[in-house]
């Protein structure tokens, strides 16, 4: 169980640093679209009572506005205020995600949808011209409610998939993140930001057994160099995840049968790169590391 520490206990300096480095970008992205400080601190305000009210609670019991307040240090009066107006709230999935998830992860899973190279198979779109493998087929297996061409159409508008020279539908090497749609790509920000952010989290707070948080960084690197590195991440990063995405689907199946609790899992890569000289609230980095968060 998570306690939180007397407001009189001063931050880490070595953490205040830390988080000024992860919100950066955040703050930058926020600028981007228009969200300013007032807002993100009406933003923030609702989350501190939020986290507060599910994650600080003692015994596991409902905390009252006044625990909150003193947890969280928003007025009392904001607390019960805002903790209403978050009863109703709900995340809004787009509908293209929950279903292009699914579809993709079968297209990616499935034996019978893979060359010898591991890689997605174009599909023929109707299943007068493929059978079992085409587009059409695919879609009715994983929902029979929906129109394939309805899928096909969205998928098309967002870059998930394209066709071929013979008209074969093939699906976006880099597996389902929309090269168009804001609300989708929005949503996989969101949730793989909010999974690498928790692991990490949960690691530096030592609440429990670590999660898989390892990264190789390099700082004297040329541009060629660095985009060499880039395209062998690209291939052996989506390897991992084919390999893993197989394995979750069969055990899935497996477990379909079993009555115990479920959870949810997510594994992620990612490459970045930027010139290296350090903003002036970073402390500079050693020239090489494998890194394994605490």
């Amino acid at each position: 169980m998570l306690t939180p520490q007397t407001p009189a206990t001063t931050p880490s300096p070595a953490l205040v640093l830390a988080l000024r480095r992860v919100l950066r970008p955040m703050v930058r992205l926020m600028l981007a679209r228009g969200i300013t400080y007032p807002y993100l601190a009406d933003l923030l305000k609702a989350l501190f009572v939020d986290v507060s009210d599910k994650d600080f609670r003692l015994d596991q019991k409902l905390p009252t506005d006044s625990r909150v307040s003193l947890v969280s240090g928003v007025h009392r009066k904001e607390v019960n205020r805002l903790r209403q107006e978050m009863a109703s709230d709900a995340e809004i999935v787009p509908s293209v995600v929950s279903l292009g998830a699914q579809l993709v992860a079968v297209w990616l899973g499935s034996v019978q949808y893979l060359d010898e190279n591991n890689r997605p198979k174009p599909l023929t779109r109707f299943v007068s011209e493929g059978g079992s493998m085409s587009f059409e087929a695919l879609v009715a297996g994983v929902n029979s409610d929906i129109r394939p061409r309805v899928v096909l159409d969205e998928w098309l508008r967002l870059g998930v998939v394209r066709f071929d020279e013979a008209h074969r539908v093939c699906l976006n090497v880099e597996a389902f993140i929309p090269a168009e749609g804001f609300d989708e790509k929005a949503y996989y920000f969101g949730h793989n930001l909010h999974d690498h952010a928790a692991a990490a989290a949960h690691n530096l707070i030592g609440a429990g057994k670590p999660f898989l948080e390892r990264t190789v960084h390099y700082d004297a690197l040329s541009a060629n160099s660095v985009a060499a590195l880039a395209a062998q991440s690209g291939q052996v990063g989506m390897e991992a995840l084919l390999a893993i995405n197989k394995s979750a689907m069969a055990l899935e199946a497996a477990d379909a049968s079993s009555s115990a609790p479920r959870q949810r899992m997510t594994f992620g890569i990612y490459f970045y790169a930027e010139p290296a000289t350090p903003a002036k609230d970073e402390l500079p980095t050693a020239g090489q590391a494998l890194r394994n968060a605490p």
